[in-house]
């Protein structure tokens, strides 16, 4: 329900151009702010200003810039600058109107106290982060529909290829079947080492080491071709080894009761498996969030009615996405479902983790 705030804002949504912002933003000063907005290039995450009109109807009196990975359903505010709480109270009922299921805050120049005033919470800090992907130190979030989402904790892929052994490790962390000090760069080159098709790590293989790593945890992985995957970059002698590697796998998953399901993991199975408290290690392709076609593992632990919250490992500080994007990112159905086939051949490729039983060794 929008607060007597939200519903009374005069606001204005422009896009935003790095090289000359609008005459009523240049008012609001804050030349620090204003370059940082204008330091990567933001263009692939539909980067525009919030603003706040005063009582003549032409000045601001406050603004935000507001950016956010396509095909999701939040929106970021990197800075608000004027009268602050007026200017995050007009986002919160852009995001509203836009039906989205979350506002972000970086904490760049925002405070915990202005944060928590305007209805946010504090996201945890990474315990990791992505190369070159520095970040503000803090971040918060809001969610504007009802869910179930206890955040995991964040760690950003230390390179770029560990990105499948670090979803396994956070959703173990968030299970409870991984120490809290045990989620560093060790533990996650250990299971890379253990589940890697070098350098990627393929369903079966990824697998197979987390219930080596884990013998109490039901694994199951669901992949829709008996065919070796993540391969066709590759040169023919090059792609050879890798599949026997593949195979190797899938007789080791038959060894160890890994079963592998042929079919598809949809999004309404990810739902159910969610509902059961287990984790989805889904495999995704990068072309629709950050346009290019890579094969990239996330995490999917909660839900909102419309979409599913992931944690990805990755950002791309190319475009001024950090963690505080990468963290309890909710993506809607039909964006999950199309980003999952992965190309050129449209696979489905996911891991699900149960929770431990009683019996059991680690």
């Amino acid at each position: 329900m929008p607060s007597p705030q939200e519903a009374s804002v005069r606001s204005v949504v422009v896009p935003f151009e790095a090289g000359e912002p609008p005459a009523p933003l240049r008012g609001l000063g804050h030349h620090g702010v204003l370059e940082r907005w204008r330091a990567v290039d933001r263009s692939g995450h539909a980067p525009h200003l919030v603003g706040v009109r005063g009582a003549d109807g032409e000045d601001w009196t406050a603004a935000a810039l507001v950016t956010a990975r396509p095909h999701t359903a939040y929106l970021k505010i990197v800075d608000a600058v004027g009268d602050v709480p007026a200017a995050v109270a007009a986002v919160v009922a852009h995001a509203r109107a836009r039906g989205l299921a979350q506002v972000k805050w970086e904490g760049w120049t925002a405070t915990s106290e202005e944060a928590v005033a305007a209805g946010f919470a504090p996201l945890g800090p990474p315990l990791a982060r992505s190369e070159g992907a520095e970040g503000p130190a803090a971040g918060y979030f809001r969610w504007l529909r009802d869910g179930v989402v206890t955040a995991p904790p964040y760690y950003g892929q230390t390179t770029h290829f560990t990105c499948g052994a670090v979803t396994a490790l956070v959703a173990q962390a968030h299970a409870g079947a991984l120490p809290g000090d045990g989620l560093d760069r060790r533990a996650e080159l250990t299971l890379w080492r253990d589940a890697t098709n070098f350098p990627a790590c393929e369903p079966v293989g990824l697998g197979v080491a987390v219930r080596r790593a884990w013998p109490s945890s039901p694994v199951t992985v669901h992949l829709d071709t008996d065919r070796p995957v993540m391969l066709g970059h590759l040169p023919e002698s090059e792609r050879e080894w890798r599949a026997h590697l593949q195979r190797m796998s899938r007789e080791d998953a038959g060894r160890i009761g890994v079963p592998v399901d042929p079919r598809r993991l949809s999004t309404t199975g990810i739902r159910s498996a969610i509902g059961r408290r287990e984790h989805v290690l889904l495999l995704v392709s990068l072309a629709a969030m950050q346009g290019f076609d890579v094969p990239h593992w996330v995490l999917c632990h909660g839900v909102v009615p419309g979409a599913v919250v992931v944690d990805d490992p990755w950002a791309d500080a190319a475009k001024g996405d950090t963690w505080v994007d990468a963290h309890l990112l909710p993506v809607p159905d039909p964006s999950l479902d199309t980003m999952s086939a992965i190309s050129p051949d449209g696979f489905g490729g996911a891991v699900t983790i149960g929770r431990r039983t009683a019996s059991a060794g680690r």
